[in-house]
């Protein structure tokens, strides 16, 4: 069904000006920040023990633990996967992948304060859901064992499901284990799209959990969308969106599918004569802003929205929110530690990444190694610019006084050549200065990460195939 054409006009009441020539000026490929320096300036010779250094110093600043676990399985592909991810039916292969994430905490845990709060936890991949409910039991027990989960009402421990393969008994039970947060992959509710990314998702699977995590009182679910898959138009992604919205959920991921087959080998499989065009993406994007506006979410940043009382919303208003590999995150004073294949640590002033091959995880630990397999450590002039596209990237704003107390130096003079870049999209109206004070406009925040790039000084050498566009 599609939707009328009076209420999708309703639905295009821009909430500000809407500028299509200037964001196709500023729509060039850049990175999403989920770090800076970006998993591109990692080395390959930051060691086991480097990391190791890190996990101790950081038990003086007393932060609360995030732990993040890759779970890389998946039973088939979808075509627009660009996820580091095992297709397999075989659901033996979790079990020694458990016991390789057990002997990955043992590892680190000497190294850890263990009395330090697990504040936040994340369960991604691939696909979660790929554990049978007692190998969820037996890798959350195992946690437990060698970090001491935590029981606090404001605890963030969130989970990624795949509605194809998850049933209300899932959700009682990962309620049991101590989840309070979902979220749901959806991607698109048209069949026609859903067919051509390999993804076969009625609507009613997705409707049933949501209304059951209603029902068990899940502190905030989100679903994840995407915009730009083959045969989306601005008119069948609103009638998806109408549907969304009417399932209600506090939090929406609405990606932006970068099509990069040469990358990623399953988007192989999706034709580029398929996809809508430029402009029609553009359409999509702006169909997008202006019905979730109209009902009543916030938009975060990038490709987040949430609801006004969401605890992302309220960060965002308290300037607490933190950006990291899943995303914004509410908790922003918290070391993470990544398990898994491919997982990546923020701790300390250290990035540290496990080699994203299953062979070469699994043979580090079976020799009794942490299995880091790249990293780096920042040096002072990387600390001053991740604030300052982190605090961008959140706040869609920059206080240069607070960054130059935060580092007792003159900011506007140590970032005189960011500044000089923002001359232009000042000029532009993408942001305004008043100060010593930046704030994105409203077309400036679609464009946050072009004035987020301003501030770093690794990405010449990277420039290129490597990034997606912005929008």
């Amino acid at each position: 069904m599609s939707v009328p054409a009076m209420s999708v006009h309703r639905a295009m009441a821009d909430p500000f000006a809407w500028d299509e020539a200037l964001l196709r000026r500023y729509d060039t490929s850049g990175p999403r920040y989920a770090s800076y320096p970006t998993a591109l300036s990692f080395r390959d010779d930051f060691s086991a023990q480097d990391y190791q250094a890190a996990l101790a110093r950081s038990n003086g600043g007393g932060k609360s633990l995030s732990l993040y676990i890759h779970i890389p399985f998946c039973r088939q592909p979808c075509s627009y996967c660009a996820c580091n991810t095992i297709m397999t039916q075989d659901t033996r292969l979790a079990e020694p992948y458990i016991s390789r994430l057990d002997r990955e905490m043992v590892l680190v845990k000497p190294y850890l304060d263990t009395r330090r709060e697990v504040a936040q936890l994340h369960w991604g991949g691939g696909t979660p859901t790929f554990f049978s409910l007692d190998q969820m039991s037996d890798l959350i027990d195992r946690l437990d064992a060698r970090f001491g989960l935590s029981g606090a009402r404001d605890r963030d421990y969130a989970i990624e499901i795949d509605p194809r393969e998850a049933d209300v008994f899932t959700l009682r039970h990962l309620q049991a284990l101590g989840f309070n947060r979902l979220s749901l992959g959806v991607q698109d509710l048209d069949p026609k799209v859903q067919s051509a990314v390999n993804r076969i998702q009625p609507r009613i699977l997705t409707e049933v959990l949501i209304d059951e995590a209603d029902r068990l009182g899940f502190r905030s679910l989100n679903l994840d969308l995407i915009y730009g898959l083959p045969f989306q138009t601005r008119d069948s992604f609103a009638d998806t969106l109408k549907q969304v919205i009417a399932m209600a959920p506090a939090r929406l991921s609405i990606f932006n599918y970068a099509h990069l087959p040469n990358r990623f080998r399953p988007q192989q499989h999706i034709r580029e004569e398929d996809l809508p065009g430029a402009e029609e993406k553009l359409a999509i994007l702006r169909t997008t802003i202006a019905m979730l506006t109209e009902a009543g979410y916030i938009h975060i940043g990038m490709d987040h929205f949430a609801r006004p009382n969401d605890s992302l919303a309220l960060a965002q208003q308290q300037n607490t929110l933190q950006r990291n590999f899943q995303g914004y995150s509410s908790h922003a004073e918290c070391d993470l530690v990544g398990l898994g294949v491919s997982a990546i640590s923020r701790i300390d002033d250290v990035y540290a990444q496990n080699p994203i091959s299953l062979d070469a995880y699994e043979s580090a630990l079976d020799a009794s190694r942490l299995p880091t397999a790249r990293g780096i450590r920042l040096t002072f002039d990387d600390q001053v610019r991740r604030y300052a596209i982190e605090r961008l990237m959140c706040d869609m704003a920059l206080d240069l006084d607070r960054l130059g107390e935060v580092f007792a130096i003159d900011a506007p003079r140590y970032l005189a050549n960011a500044l000089a870049r923002l001359e232009q999209p000042e000029r532009d109206g993408l942001i305004t200065r008043q100060g010593n004070h930046l704030v994105a406009t409203p077309m400036g925040r679609l464009l946050i990460r072009h004035l987020a790039m301003a501030f770093d000084d690794r990405l010449p050498r990277h420039k290129g195939p490597h990034y997606s566009r912005i929008l």
